[in-house]
C-alpha cells in the first residue's frame, strides 16, 4: 500500500461550534473539469453549505466554488447543486438516522485525496445554547491554563 496524500481545501470549522458530530463519512463529489481546476487553486467555499438526502441520492447545496479563471464559456454556476457519491447501504443508513429527531448532515471539510476531489460529510446533532457557552468556557480554560503554563517557563 502506498502512501496517500491529503491536501485540505476547505474546513467547516462552524459546524463543530453549531453541532456536535457524531459520525463522519467520506464523498466522492461530481464536478465538472474546471471545477476541479478551480478547487486545485483553493477557491471552495462550505462555510453555508448544507446536506441532503433526495430520492435515495445525496447532494450538496451551497457549496460555492469560484469560476476557473480561464474556463470561461465551460464555466458552471458557483453555487448549483452537487451531487455526492456514497454506496447506496450508506445513504439507507444515513436515511434512517436522519429520520431520528434532531439529526442533520453537514459539510466538515472538502480535500484531495491522491487526485479526487472528497467531502467529508458528518452526521451531527444541534447544539442548545447553553451548549455553545459550555463550550467557549471550556476553551477559554483551556487558553488560561496554557498562558500560565507559558509564564511558568520563563
Amino acid at each position: 500500500m502506498g502512501k496517500e496524500s491529503v491536501k485540505l481545501i476547505a474546513n467547516n470549522k462552524k459546524a463543530y461550534h453549531d453541532y456536535f458530530i457524531e459520525d463522519k463519512y467520506e464523498t466522492g463529489i461530481e464536478l465538472f473539469g474546471t471545477e476541479v481546476k478551480s478547487i486545485r487553486m483553493g477557491k471552495c467555499s462550505i462555510k453555508e453549505a448544507f446536506v441532503r438526502i433526495e430520492h435515495g441520492e445525496v447532494y450538496i447545496y451551497g457549496m460555492h466554488v469560484n469560476p476557473y479563471e480561464k474556463g470561461n464559456i465551460f464555466n458552471k454556476d458557483p453555487l448549483r447543486v452537487r451531487k455526492l457519491l456514497m454506496h447506496r447501504l450508506e445513504i439507507r443508513r444515513l436515511e434512517a438516522k436522519i429520520a431520528q429527531k434532531g439529526y442533520t448532515l453537514v459539510p466538515l471539510q472538502v480535500y484531495f485525496k491522491v487526485s479526487l476531489v472528497k467531502v467529508e460529510i458528518g452526521l451531527a446533532r444541534g447544539k442548545k445554547l447553553y451548549d455553545k457557552r459550555e463550550d467557549i468556557a471550556k476553551k477559554d480554560a483551556r487558553r488560561e491554563v496554557q498562558r500560565e503554563f507559558k509564564q511558568n517557563l520563563r
